[in-house]
């Protein structure tokens, strides 16, 4: 996700989803009832319609409709009907049926009609229809109810297309249409004669059009009725998830942001997740890994400072035995391995670079007196002693002990620019502290000193440390020769 850019929150995504969902569902659920309904109800009438249809035709008399066919498809009824509908007329047709013998049986059948049409109240029209040879496009009207006139007798009329050029006693399943009589179930049943010959067929028509009116209301309502149920459904889903889900998360978020595991006082101190989530599903698994998870990288990373502390620990001690290794236990200045480390170096440098320094060489005197007549513990004083006086006067250079009575120093800058002054300060300060007759001997200090510093012809330290070290020998034979060979 860039920067900036409002997230699209897991909320709103299941809501959409759950709203879809539900929709399909309840329009899904909703078409599945109005198709089961309308096919029971379909069925229903269709089954009616062939029912009544072949009980009709069960009721009339074959022979006696194949003789009002013939009638009816004259030339002369023809035009008797013709001029009875101008006239508006019945009686012409009445009387042509009574001249022909025909007016009882037409009387009989329709009656039944009405009859029949009176007891079923759902039949919207009963009738008898046939196809002239002489005119087989279209249909002949025999007999219809009685609301109809006589005169529509033998009336050729155009009909739907469905039962021309049909089978007639072979006719489809009962159809449902929507024409000029309105929304009609209708179906149609053969009537056969005394031979087996069909002489025409009876229809039953049931009005559908109330059904047609209920239906769509039904739809409506299943419609209404799926938007409702989904509203419903979805406000109880979106509160679902907001206090299941939703709101969880938020949280589980919230407390996630004030994790800092850097605080490591304890759990609550470094903000470990703490929530009452105890939902036994995965929100819950969630909010337990992340506790877990949280508390691991708090255990981490005090065992991690832990360890740190002590490598660090150990580092220290291992600086500071290196740094006792290199010093001397009694006087605190750098032994003689610090003085072969700095001796190595100065090495590399006269070699390479050709820097300019001093060494001094100290030996102390009467330390073997001070031991064997006051014992170590004053020999170790008078170490002590003679040692800080070398470090008063060399202040700006290491200070090696290199045996137990030899001090050796390696002066550079400001101590190497006063070198000769410096040196001669060092020797009168253990003059003066060996004149002071009324001290303990273990105060007196004193100590030959000699000092030599390189020359462009020295190419190495020795040749610089073998100078001054003669020259310390010469300044203690010189104090041998002034005050004696105790010293």
């Amino acid at each position: 996700m860039k920067p900036g850019k409002k997230m699209f929150s897991v909320k709103w995504k299941m809501y959409i989803f759950i709203t879809i969902t539900v929709l399909v569902v309840a329009l899904g659920t909703a078409a599945i009832a109005f198709s089961t309904s309308v096919a029971q109800i379909d069925r229903y009438y269709k089954q009616s319609a062939s029912d009544n249809a072949r009980n009709f035709a069960s009721m009339v008399d074959g022979d006696y409709l194949a003789r009002l066919k013939e009638a009816a498809a004259s030339d002369e009824f023809q035009e008797l009907r013709v001029r009875a509908e101008a006239e508006e007329n019945e009686e012409l047709i009445e009387e042509y049926l009574k001249e022909h013998d025909l007016w009882e049986g037409y009387y009989e059948i329709r009656t039944k009609i009405t009859e029949y049409l009176s007891n079923m109240e759902e039949i919207e029209y009963i009738y008898i229809i046939a196809h002239g040879d002489k005119y087989a496009t279209h249909d002949m009207y025999l007999v219809d109810d009685e609301e109809n006139p006589l005169y529509e007798t033998g009336y050729y009329e155009e009909r739907e297309a469905e039962l021309r050029g049909k089978d007639l006693e072979n006719l489809e399943e009962p159809t449902i249409s929507n024409g000029d009589w309105g929304w009609l179930c209708s179906d149609f049943k053969p009537v056969y004669d005394s031979k087996g010959n069909c002489v025409c067929i009876v229809g039953c028509d049931y009005s559908m059009d109330e059904v047609m009116a209920e239906r769509q209301s039904f739809l409506v309502g299943l419609i209404g009725g799926a938007f409702v149920f989904a509203i419903i459904v979805l406000i109880g889903s979106m509160l679902f998830i907001r206090n299941v889900v939703a709101e969880p998360i938020k949280a589980m978020t919230k407390e996630m942001n004030r994790f800092n595991p850097y605080k490591l006082k304890d759990y609550d101190t470094a903000g470990v997740i703490d929530l009452d989530i105890h939902s036994n599903d995965e929100i819950a698994e969630l909010y337990n890994g992340i506790k877990a998870m949280q508390i691991r990288i708090i255990d981490y990373l005090k065992e991690k400072i832990q360890v740190e502390n002590d490598l660090k620990y150990k580092e220290q001690r291992i600086d500071k035995l290196s740094i006792e290794s290199y010093k001397d236990a009694l006087t605190g200045v750098g032994n003689k391995a610090a003085f072969i480390k700095k001796t190595d170096e100065m090495k590399y440098r006269i070699s390479k670079e050709g820097e300019e320094f001093a060494v001094v060489m100290v030996d102390l005197n009467n330390l073997k007196h001070v031991n064997d007549h006051c014992g170590h513990e004053a020999g170790d004083t008078y170490i002590k002693g003679c040692c800080h006086s070398i470090c008063e006067v060399f202040k700006h250079s290491p200070v090696f002990r290199i045996g137990g009575d030899e001090f050796a120093v390696i002066l550079k800058g400001t101590d190497f620019e006063h070198r000769t002054s410096l040196t001669e300060e060092l020797k009168k300060s253990f003059e003066r502290s060996f004149l002071k007759e009324d001290e303990d001997i273990w105060y007196r200090y004193s100590a030959a000193v000699g000092m030599a510093e390189k020359m462009p012809e020295d190419t190495t330290f020795d040749s610089v440390f073998n100078r001054a070290d003669k020259a310390m020998y010469e300044d203690k034979t010189a104090f041998k020769n002034k005050y004696g060979s105790v010293r």
